[in-house]
């Protein structure tokens, strides 16, 4: 009995270490939440000076020329852009109150780890029966972008705002596939398209792409 009673006194914790513990814990999680909120601050402030800068610069960012490279479709076209590290454009979706511009496929700020990124291959909504293709980061955290994308529909609308033009597409198609670091596209090639790419909520083993046709330009 006696030894049943020392061997209780040893595995018990003693106040002091939960205590210890327990503002270990709160103090990294309160780590985490200043993190995420400086993060997010500051890209607030970094996207009001881009847009500043779109604003200001709107006819000269749009002046681009554009050649021909191959991609999905078998069609060559590729981009000359000028190096300039401010958007080109804006992809706005009304139904989760979306609104972020883009940089052009030659800037280092052109990728999911900084911003949306839009794909090499893409083609602006000038160009008839072009496929515009953007990709983002759902889940959680400042970079996040597409976290809001699984709540859209076929028949929601996507705004593209491009060299100061509207483009205004509907969703047509949604579907999954695997997350393997590529991603067929299943579009009409006599339609001007928008897709959009984001890992799937709450599965990371897939990604879902939203198709999107042209309806109106204003």
């Amino acid at each position: 009995m006696v030894k049943n009673k020392k061997l209780n006194k040893k595995k018990r914790i003693s106040p002091n270490t939960v205590a210890l513990i327990s503002a270990f814990v709160i103090t990294l999680g309160g780590f985490f939440l200043l993190y995420n909120f400086i993060s997010d601050k500051r890209m607030k402030a970094y996207d009001y000076m881009n847009e500043q800068i779109y604003n200001k610069n709107e006819t000269e960012i749009y002046s681009v020329n554009t050649t021909e490279v191959v991609t999905d479709d078998e069609e060559n076209n590729s981009y000359n852009y000028q190096d300039i590290e401010s958007y080109i454009g804006y992809l706005e979706i009304p139904k989760i109150k979306f609104r972020r511009g883009f940089y052009n496929i030659a800037s280092n700020l052109n990728t999911v780890e900084a911003n949306i990124e839009v794909i090499k291959g893409s083609k602006m909504p000038d160009v008839t029966n072009s496929n515009l293709i953007i990709a983002g980061h759902s889940g959680t955290g400042w970079k996040a972008f597409f976290k809001d994308l699984y709540k859209l529909e076929v028949g929601y609308e996507a705004i593209v705002t491009y060299a100061g033009v509207n483009y205004k597409y509907k969703i047509t198609n949604i579907y999954k596939e695997a997350n393997t670091g590529t991603v067929s596209i299943k579009r009409n090639y006599d339609k001007t398209t928008l897709t959009l790419i984001t890992c799937t909520k709450d599965d990371s083993s897939t990604q879902t792409i939203y198709i999107a046709e042209l309806y109106s330009v204003q």
